[in-house]
């Protein structure tokens, strides 16, 4: 299955090319694959129950949240990693290097291993340019 996108425009309000009409590209909707599909994927390909899955994923869940708020980086096999990263403000003097000061909001940074990558280049993107998002012709 691909991805497709259509195209669209907008002025552009500042910098060198302000004033200038320019086109891009943009997803038509977004691909969404639900928790129960997960589930009847992980059913069909393994011997374990629907209920074997559920409570394997909500486990998983708490495990990994558990983690996080600990300050420790979580593992995920073939998937990839998931760690909380703070990145810091650039400050005057040492003195002013502080968490309230300097730290940004924690977030969470996932870096994903060669399958999922691989997985990622092998999506297919097509760019519709007949598509109207207003629904004109």
């Amino acid at each position: 299955m691909a991805i497709e996108y259509y195209v669209k425009q907008k002025v552009l309000a500042v910098g060198n090319r302000a004033g200038q009409t320019v086109y891009y590209a943009t997803p038509k909707m977004t691909q969404h694959m639900t928790a129960d599909e997960v589930v009847d994927h992980i059913v069909n390909a393994t011997s374990l129950t629907r209920g074997d899955v559920k409570n394997a994923l909500i486990s998983l869940a708490e495990v990994v949240n558990e983690a996080l708020s600990n300050g420790y980086s979580v593992d995920l096999e073939e998937l990839g990693s998931l760690k909380v990263v703070a990145t810091s403000n650039m400050m005057d003097t040492p003195e002013d290097v502080t968490v309230a000061k300097a730290l940004n909001t924690p977030r969470i940074q996932f870096n994903p291993k060669q399958p999922m990558l691989n997985a990622a280049k092998r999506v297919s993107l097509v760019i519709d340019h007949s598509f109207k998002p207003d629904g004109t012709e």
